[in-house]
């Protein structure tokens, strides 16, 4: 499954991005704040505490360091792993640098997968809303339909590596604890920014505070 589900939220967030309109629906946005609460509250229920139980006070470092290099990668994607798509649409160069960007953020995720079922959920859960943005943005890009094909499949295919590499390197596995708390970083910063940003001008949306208490409440019982 670690294998295969990240897979399967690449192709669901293409054929919305496909048939639907996404970047105009209120049920999107509350997907995107569901996926953002569910994220947030596995990483705290479950890998804080376990790269704290296994690790001392230094472990902190990495886990800002994580936030730190994600704000960098962020530059490169213009936001996209949180929502935002900033980038030139008529572009006709592929988008080299966001690929490099995405693709990074993806082989992290990865990692920590075979470790937490529902972390794989909420990584599933986050990369749907991202995947249908990014299709979109390349469906509205100069790119070529080969070309945008291709940046999806090597997308979809960066997480799956992640995990493979987890198990296929003892040297990964003997610093995990250090990965993921760079990783605890990067969810850390996308998932906050996904609550933060998700309301226009901060107001009060009780629909999106719902799926928030909803995305926590699951991620506590499951």
């Amino acid at each position: 499954m670690i294998f295969i589900l990240p897979l399967l939220a690449v192709l669901i967030g293409y054929l919305i991005a496909k048939f639907l309109k996404p970047s105009s629906s209120s049920t999107f946005k509350l997907l995107l704040s569901f996926s953002g609460a569910y994220l947030l509250s596995v990483t705290v229920f479950e890998l804080l505490p376990e790269v704290y139980e296994h690790s001392g006070k230094e472990i902190g470092v990495f886990i800002l360091l994580g936030l730190l290099f994600q704000i960098i990668l962020e530059f490169i994607s213009k936001g996209l792993e949180h929502g935002h798509m900033h980038h030139n649409p008529n572009t006709q160069q592929f988008p080299l640098m966001l690929l490099v960007s995405l693709g990074i953020h993806s082989l992290l995720e990865g990692f920590p997968l075979n470790e937490s079922s529902h972390l794989l959920y909420g990584v599933a859960i986050h990369k749907i809303p991202v995947s249908a943005i990014l299709s979109i943005f390349l469906f509205n890009s100069k790119i070529g339909n080969i070309k945008a094909f291709l940046f999806l499949l090597l997308f979809a295919l960066m997480t799956p590596l992640g995990s493979w590499l987890k198990l296929q390197f003892e040297f990964i596995q003997t610093y995990a604890a250090y990965l993921n708390a760079i990783v605890i970083g990067v969810f850390l910063h996308i998932s906050t920014t996904i609550l933060f940003e998700a309301s226009k001008n901060h107001k009060f949306n009780a629909s999106k505070l719902g799926v928030i208490i909803l995305g926590i409440i699951l991620a506590y019982f499951m």
